[in-house]
């Protein structure tokens, strides 16, 4: 890295210092296991169900889909986002989230300078006391980029199935950034889960081999049941937590971010605001 970047890093870090945003990553070991999807609705529940500010971030450097999922169409990518004066004009807005959908025109983020890189980071860093959490989706396994993302995060979930590929790449990923520089704020969530008890023992496994081989207390932030209607909301566009309120999955979701939150989920009456006050009128 140039001295021009590592000074700018410098003027970032201590504007940074006095920001009460929560920046979580949501990282995985390998592709496919949901990632993006638990991003898009963890965004949704957190704008719609706990009225929080929220910027969703596709960091998914070559597989950057979460416009796909939100039927958005970017208005530019990453190269002209970096040549933008004002980054807020690149921001899409869908139920209530924020959106930057912008890191899919390049092949690889290496591509870009490391001083072209620090400028969109600070970019970014200038809009960020607008929200009350920004969470970034990285791209799959282990790169430079994506290590520094999870490091410099509040939090980092982390997306594993029960599969013993997802869980043994799941592992390396924890493995080696908790090995090169002592980070442990990660949180895992168990996705595609077919019971409570597949999604425990899935946790267990790796949580034992973190205690074991890295000395850390690997935390269980949820388990996520598998269901068939996840493949039809995606082919629709729509986010599923909006058109599967009931699902198991968006209740569990509501757990997840009740945990992140501190905060009491909120109680649905089942009733409109004046369906309430017809139903009030008529007990007189």
């Amino acid at each position: 890295m140039n001295e021009q970047a590592k000074d700018l890093i410098k003027l970032m870090e201590k504007e940074l210092e006095s920001y009460n945003t929560k920046f979580l990553t949501i990282s995985s070991g390998k592709g496919g296991v949901g990632k993006t999807s638990f991003a898009v609705n963890f965004a949704y529940i957190l704008a719609n169900f706990f009225n929080k500010k929220v910027l969703l971030i596709d960091a998914d450097v070559g597989m950057a889909n979460i416009h796909v999922l939100l039927n958005l169409k970017p208005k530019k990518d990453i190269r002209k986002i970096i040549e933008e004066t004002d980054i807020s004009n690149l921001i899409e807005k869908k139920e209530n989230i924020d959106i930057l959908p912008g890191f899919s025109g390049i092949e690889e983020i290496r591509e870009i300078e490391d001083y072209a890189l620090t400028r969109l980071i600070q970019k970014l860093s200038d809009i960020s006391n607008r929200y009350d959490y920004i969470l970034i989706d990285t791209s799959a396994g282990i790169d430079n980029r994506v290590i520094s993302f999870i490091r410099a995060a509040s939090r980092s979930y982390i997306i594993v199935t029960p599969e013993p590929t997802s869980m043994t790449d799941a592992y390396a990923l924890i493995k080696s950034i908790r090995k090169l520089y002592g980070y442990s704020k990660f949180k895992l969530i168990v996705n595609m889960a077919e019971s409570k008890r597949e999604g425990m023992v899935t946790y267990n496994r790796l949580r034992e081999s973190a205690k074991r081989f890295l000395d850390m207390d690997l935390q269980l932030a949820g388990i996520l049941p598998k269901t068939k209607n996840m493949t039809f909301s995606i082919k629709k566009k729509e986010i599923f937590c909006k058109i599967f309120s009931k699902d198991r999955y968006t209740i569990e979701l509501k757990k997840i971010s009740s945990k992140e939150l501190g905060e009491s989920v909120p109680v649905e009456s089942g009733q409109s605001f004046w369906g309430r006050v017809l139903r009030f009128l008529r007990r007189g």
